[in-house]
């Protein structure tokens, strides 16, 4: 026999903010930092192909047998190891893209290295969109891209985004897999601070 009659019952929960993490409403479950990625495999392929590039390069400018001259050799070296370099590390710096969200702002890493880096102060942002779709053609191609019309944005693949309104009028766009996660824990950190600006 109970003596109690909610006994059992679940434990109020505890004011938000209390541990740090964002609590209330249907968001209780966001962590006090989100964690997402995105990869593009492809771009490995286009990796593939600037190593090669510069593989090409350097068996010219140590195998060549060429007997028309030494300025179409130079040429030729250095343009393979130019393009090379080029494609491997611009391809390489963007297969991977790594965004943190806490109740400071988000932070976007590109690449394995973590460069490019961004850091977005969170009270310079007004507010959180999902995108269900962004494609490279929108934006002009892979990588760190701007657009006056459009704003800044990391796009290492198709698919779903994380765009965030900033107070300055621009946009950020970052491709992010579970994006709408982001946008939760990015609109419910800014829900947190407002009664704290307010004060």
């Amino acid at each position: 026999m109970r003596d109690h009659p909610h006994e059992g019952a679940a434990a109020p929960e505890e004011p938000p903010g209390g541990d740090g993490v964002p609590a209330g409403g249907s968001h209780a479950e966001i962590p006090a930092v989100w964690h997402g990625s995105a990869t593009n495999r492809v771009q490995w392929l286009l990796a593939a192909i600037g190593a090669a590039c510069l593989a090409l390069g350097i068996d010219l400018a140590v195998n060549s047998t060429w007997t028309s001259g030494l300025a179409p050799l130079v040429m030729a070296v250095v343009g393979c190891v130019a393009a090379g370099l080029l494609v491997l590390f611009g391809t390489l710096a963007f297969v991977h893209v790594a965004v943190r969200v806490d109740e400071d702002g988000l932070e976007v890493r590109c690449g394995h290295m973590g460069v490019p880096r961004r850091r977005i102060p969170l009270d310079t942002v007004v507010g959180a969109d999902f995108v269900p779709r962004v494609t490279p053609r929108q934006w002009g191609g892979w990588g760190y891209r701007w657009r006056p019309e459009q704003g800044t944005a990391v796009v290492v693949r198709r698919g779903e985004a994380l765009l965030l309104r900033l107070g300055d009028g621009h946009t950020f766009t970052v491709t992010v897999d579970d994006a709408q996660g982001a946008v939760a824990c990015v609109r419910e950190w800014l829900r947190l601070r407002r009664p704290a600006s307010a004060a």
